[in-house]
Parts: structure tokens; sequence; C-alpha cells
């Protein structure tokens, strides 16, 4: 009898599947095995977000608002900052290595057979069998409800096997532009795909050709649009210690000194949109204030302009867009200050780096080019550095292979002829920031340490090249994957 797999392994066996990167546009495979385990999706109310930024801090919002409430939570997030675990989580905290492994023993004849199937000639993919997992996970708990963010998209998306009574649609800009479509509107009606008829959609504040598409789903599927401006928002804000106050409009009027400990206005209004969506679900009715502001003092997020490091600070934030890097630095300075900043950045070699640098190139003083080591999908430090030079000029870049060397360079170039508040922004990929905070933050925090680079997140970069993991590959070009 052969022995029972490590945690690692099982790790390793998942994220070696048709990954996260590469998508086969199709909910046969995730609808057949959800159907095998007794669609424990429809076992509980769902909570479902889409957006381009801010859909992962929206959802931590909204759980911390419900567990305020007395409400057992399930929130189902991606990418992983550090370990894949992350993913699944229950009343606020992620499922440990044991539950994980469990979860994955006790499905894994019923993906053996859909897998057996090949369905649209690909077995299950990676992030199809842990959103299975999740949603297996939060019946058995049993959870009140679920916090459900997408992977990639909305229509086609894994997630999209369940019918949410809320859909949240964060801000759209544009992004992962070969797989969702090459225009605003284009990516909006893939997203618009998590409204379904007759729930309660929470519209972030859009660009016009976003919003036309986002109310023509609303009216099609008979969807209740609530929007950012009109039926909620941020009133006022005000920087604070650790975070900001904000303002919030209600359901019934204005709820006054919420300590939100994120930065940023685009964190304001994102607790704003989550604050709309727990009043939806909630059956339009207010929240006790009291337990709107106990909620949002306790909502923790890492990786979002997260100080992980004093005496020079080193913040991490997981910006990889030129959109997220816009509110980066914004809410970096707004926030702290710096003088200087020095800019720690690593991109994925899909993304619009020239965008992104561009974004930062005003409240970066210095920067130094690195790349991540967990995966080869990474833009090379050197290449990223030549494009740096063209924004910033000679002598503002560095470029420093190993993460580990730039943040130390980094530190020294802000901490150079005794600043008074210097600071490093370490940015551009979510993996960046998951291998800087593997650098940095101690083995007794709340996350812990790993050597396995399977562990870490590559799902913020996207290929449609060919594959080479042995599977066939029959959604190759731009307009099938579309």
């Amino acid at each position: 009898m052969p022995s029972p797999q490590t945690h690692a392994q099982i790790v390793a066996e998942l994220t070696g599947r048709w990954p996260e990167n590469r998508v086969a546009p199709s909910l046969g495979r995730i609808r057949a095995l959800t159907e095998l385990l007794g669609d424990p999706q429809h076992a509980y109310p769902v909570i479902h977000l889409t957006g381009t930024n801010g859909k992962g801090s929206t959802a931590a919002m909204i759980e911390s608002l419900l567990r305020a409430l007395g409400l057992r939570t399930g929130r189902f997030t991606s990418p992983h900052v550090m370990i894949v675990n992350e993913r699944i989580a229950i009343d606020g905290q992620p499922i440990d290595d044991d539950r994980f492994d469990e979860i994955w023993t006790e499905i894994q004849p019923y993906v053996q057979l859909v897998d057996e199937r090949l369905i649209d000639g690909v077995k299950l993919t990676f992030f199809e069998i842990i959103t299975a997992m999740a949603y297996a996970a939060f019946a058995d708990a049993p959870v009140d409800v679920a916090v459900v963010e997408v992977g990639l998209g909305g229509t086609w998306d894994a997630t999209n096997v369940a019918d949410a009574g809320v859909a949240v649609v964060t801000p759209i800009d544009l992004d992962h532009t070969h797989l969702l479509g090459h225009t605003i509107a284009e990516i909006a009606r893939e997203k618009a795909g998590i409204i379904k008829p007759g729930a309660h959609a929470i519209l972030a504040g859009q660009t016009l050709e976003a919003a036309q598409v986002l109310l023509e789903r609303c009216a099609e599927v008979g969807a209740l649009p609530h929007r950012e401006g009109i039926d909620f928002g941020v009133i006022d804000r005000s920087v604070a210690v650790g975070g900001q106050l904000v303002r919030l409009n209600g359901a019934e009027g204005p709820v006054d000194d919420v300590f939100l400990p994120l930065h940023g206005a685009h964190q304001a209004a994102n607790a704003a949109q989550a604050l709309a969506a727990v009043e939806a679900f909630m059956g339009l009715k207010a929240v006790n204030p009291d337990l709107v502001r106990a909620g949002f003092a306790e909502v923790r997020f890492p990786g979002r302009l997260e100080v992980v490091r004093r005496s020079p600070a080193v913040v991490l934030d997981a910006a990889h867009n030129p959109h997220g890097a816009r509110a980066s630095a914004a809410g970096v300075s707004e926030a702290f200050g710096f003088s200087p900043l020095v800019g720690v950045v690593a991109v994925m070699a899909d993304k619009d780096a020239d965008g992104l640098l561009r974004e930062f190139e005003e409240v970066m003083n210095q920067v130094v080019i690195t790349q991540v080591a967990s995966t080869s999908r990474g833009l090379p430090a050197e290449e990223l550095g030549e494009l740096a030079r063209g924004i910033f000029g000679e002598e503002r870049v560095r470029v420093a292979p190993r993460l580990d060397d730039a943040i130390e360079l980094a530190i020294g170039l802000a901490e150079a002829d005794g600043a008074a508040s210097p600071g490093v922004l370490v940015t551009g990929s979510v993996v960046a920031v998951g291998e800087a905070r593997t650098l940095l933050v101690s083995a007794t925090a709340e996350v812990e340490k790993t050597n396995d680079t399977s562990a870490y997140p590559d799902d913020d970069w996207d290929n449609d090249y060919a594959s080479d993991d042995g599977y066939p590959d029959p959604f190759r070009n731009d307009e099938e994957l579309r």
C-alpha cells in the first residue's frame, strides 16, 4: 500500500496541472466535478466578486463585516501571496495543511473520473480543482455565506458555477487583454457574466463603456444595480496612523468615524463597496454603525501597502498593472511621504511593464530593477532595466537580478546622505511581493516561510503560448481564448 502523500507532494501535484496562467474557457469540467460532489456551491448564499483591481481587498472587507455580524464565513481568493492554503479561509483563517490535504483526499476520486472524460480535450485544471475544494470546504464547515473572488474574468471562470445573490464589480481596466479582450467594453462583458438573474449588482465607479455594458447586463437578467456615487460611496476621508478614517454613505445615511487599517483612496472606495454589498446581502438593511466600525477595524490583507520593516520602512504592494500602480503611487505618497522613495520592481513577462513604470516614475526617486526567482515567467531584470532607463533615466536606475540583493541595495540608496524619512516600495507583481514577504516577514508571523516554489503564485501572469505540460492545447490563439 503506497504511503500517504505529504502536503508538499499534494501541492506539487495540483500546481503541476494545467496552470492558472493558461485558460481553458469552459465550465464543462468544473460543472462535472461539482455535480459529482453534490453541488456544494448551492449549499449557502454567495457574494461573488470580479473586476480588474481591488477584488481581494474588497473581499476581505466584506468577510470582516459579515463576521462582525456574527455570521460564519468562507472566503475564496486568488492568487495567494505565500502559501496556497490562503485561498480557502473559514472564519477569517486559512485552512491548515491537514484540512487542505483531507479535502483533496476526499475529492480526488471524483477528480479522476472527470479527468478520464477529457472534457474539451483537457483534464481538470489547478484552478478548477482548488475552486471545487473551496466550495466543498465551505459546505462541510458549514458556512453561513461564502465570499468568492473570480480567478480571471467572470463568465468562464470556474467560480461561476455558483449563482450569487450579490455580484460585486470593482473598477474595470485593461489587463489580461489577450485573454479577456482588447477593449474595456470586451473585458466588462466577460466580467458581467457573474451578474445573475435577480441579483444585486454592486458596481464601483466605471468608465462610460464599462458602465454601459454592466447596466445592459443588469437589464438583461433583471438584476438590481447599485452604483458608486449614486447609491453608495465615500463621503469623506482623512489619513490616520496605521490607515485612514472614512465616512461612508450607508443604506440609511452616513456612517461616521470608520477606521480602515489600509492605505489609499482606492481602499476607501473598496470599503464603501464592501458595505454596500453587505447591506444588499442583508436585504438592503442598514448595518449597525458600531458593527461596521468593528468589522472594518479587523480587516487584514497582506501585500497591499503593507509595512514589513522599519528604519527604513519597507512597504510591499502587489500592484501589477498601470491601474493598480496608479493607486499604489497615490497611496504611498499620501500615507507615508517618504523622501526619498526607492522602488524595487519586478514584473511578469506579459504585463504592461512600460505603463506600470510610468505610473511610478513621478513618485520614485530611484528604482532597483529585479526579477522573481520562483518562476521562469518573470521579465528578466536586464530587459526590464533597459525599459526603466528609458523612463527614469540612466542615473536613477539600478539592476540587481536577485530580489534579496535588490532590497538590500534599495535600503542602502534610501539611507544615503542621512535622509530623514527614507522608504522602499517593493512592487510590480504578486509573485515579487510573496517572495519579499518570505524574505522579510519573520517565521513567527501569521504565515510560515516556505522553500516550496510551487507554493508561490504565478497567476498574475498569463500567456497563450504552446503548452509544455503534456496536455493538448485547443485554446492557443487569442480569438479562441476569448
